[in-house]
């Protein structure tokens, strides 16, 4: 069980961090602890939307992977400190990573009564609209004379205190479990707009994003390179030609829409009938809307919100509508700038089965084991489950309406292709 510790202070010197160590170190059995900090975050101020910034987003895909969150905060004037109350802000403006996220509250402070007051205000705080946290109820943890309370290797000094605190800390598990059995217990993620209405940085304005030739009028309009011009990457120089036959050279089907829902880009490797997605070349361009059946609009905009909320970072789907003879996979991988922020999915598509055949033919190995069911590859006698509802693929999807897996045992659901695009 992964769990996010959120340091309530900003101080260089917090017993609340001191607190939040202890438990990372100490209950590690229970759970795997990530302490996140507050102190790098910037005050928030609505005029001033930094809510794509690298700290703020990562600390929103933090929380979003996360299955609680345990808060510890001091206790100033009677409150919790400015610095925790600016952090919620921004997880409630115009993200909401803590909605229906289960929460446990503790504190120290220096006095007896143990943050009760500041504690108390944060539980209204995150029954907020916008916040909507689910608060573990009763069960509170307030140390009071924190100075007194650890040791010089930061362990608490009272038995009657650590057995406190564990028994919280299961309670704690106990809640989250049951939690994750509640319908709705996942959190609202914003619509995408896959009619990519909007524009980024790197949006090519005042071209039709339908455009049969959309690629031949965005090349002339921002005076793209090609050829044998020189480009400089990361870790290399190619020319545009070079990184056209490195990337075709693929052994799979590469996709790329950009954070606007943009379709930009694939490899054209093959004609659009011995492709797994079928895709034309005057597709490049569209918005996701224009490349899927409308039917399947819900289905891509759930992958599309998980890779860009950070809930999960790659989404695999296994379409068996190829043949017995080939395992073809589609890989949905958010990708991500220099700073952390989201820039789009790359959607790989890939025959497993030379590989894996290739794997047993040179170790001399076999596949056994049971009865297998050939649509979800799972078997049987192992159980299927998924987090979320069968979906279908995102950017693979055909307008001629392939058929769909009926069930995939993946992170989340079976879902048809999200970023390439279909025949008109």
């Amino acid at each position: 069980m992964k769990l996010i510790g959120l340091v309530g202070s900003a101080a260089e010197q917090s017993y609340n961090r001191i607190l939040l160590e202890y438990i990372s170190k100490e209950y590690s059995q229970l759970f795997d602890l990530e302490i996140m900090e507050i102190a790098n975050l910037p005050l928030f101020n609505q005029s001033d939307d930094q809510t794509d910034s690298v700290a703020i987003q990562n600390l929103n895909r933090k929380i979003m992977q996360a299955d609680g969150v345990i808060i510890a905060t001091p206790e100033h004037n009677h409150t919790i400190p400015a610095a925790l109350k600016s952090a919620l802000e921004w997880l409630s403006f115009k993200i909401h990573p803590l909605e229906n996220k289960p929460v446990m509250i503790v504190g120290c402070s220096y006095y007896d009564q143990g943050t009760s007051r500041a504690q108390l205000h944060l539980r209204q705080i995150l029954d907020a609209p916008g916040v909507n946290a689910i608060v573990l109820p009763g069960n509170e943890f307030l140390l009071g004379k924190a100075k007194e309370a650890f040791d010089e290797k930061g362990n608490l000094k009272s038995e009657g205190t650590r057995k406190f605190l564990g028994s919280t800390l299961g309670k704690f598990v106990q809640f989250i479990e049951v939690i994750g059995q509640l319908d709705g217990a996942a959190p609202k993620l914003p619509p995408e707009d896959l009619e990519a209405k909007g524009a980024i940085a790197t949006t090519i304005p005042d071209i039709d994003k339908a455009a049969e030739d959309w690629v031949e009028q965005a090349a002339a309009a921002v005076g793209a390179v090609s050829g044998n011009t020189y480009v400089e990457l990361d870790r290399g120089i190619l020319t545009v030609d070079q990184l056209n036959y490195f990337l075709r050279s693929m052994p799979m089907e590469l996709t790329y829409a950009d954070s606007n829902n943009q379709f930009l880009y694939y490899n054209h490797c093959a004609d659009a009938e011995e492709m797994f997605a079928k895709r034309q070349p005057g597709q490049v361009g569209n918005a996701l809307a224009y490349c899927h059946p409308q039917k399947s609009y819900k289905n891509v905009e759930w992958v599309l919100q998980q890779l860009r909320s950070g809930a999960q970072d790659v989404i695999r789907v296994h379409v068996p509508t190829h043949g017995p003879d080939k395992y073809v996979v589609h890989n949905y991988q958010a990708m991500h700038d220099e700073a952390g922020n989201y820039a789009g999915v790359n959607e790989y598509i890939l025959d497993f089965k030379p590989i894996v055949d290739w794997y047993l033919a040179q170790t001399g190995q076999a596949l056994v084991g049971g009865e297998v069911d050939a649509v979800a590859g799972a078997s049987k006698n192992a159980g299927e489950t998924s987090a979320a509802p069968a979906v279908d693929a995102v950017a693979s999807a055909s307008k001629s309406d392939a058929p769909i897996p009926a069930k995939v045992p993946v992170a989340a659901a079976s879902v048809d292709g999200v970023s390439s695009a279909s025949v008109k």
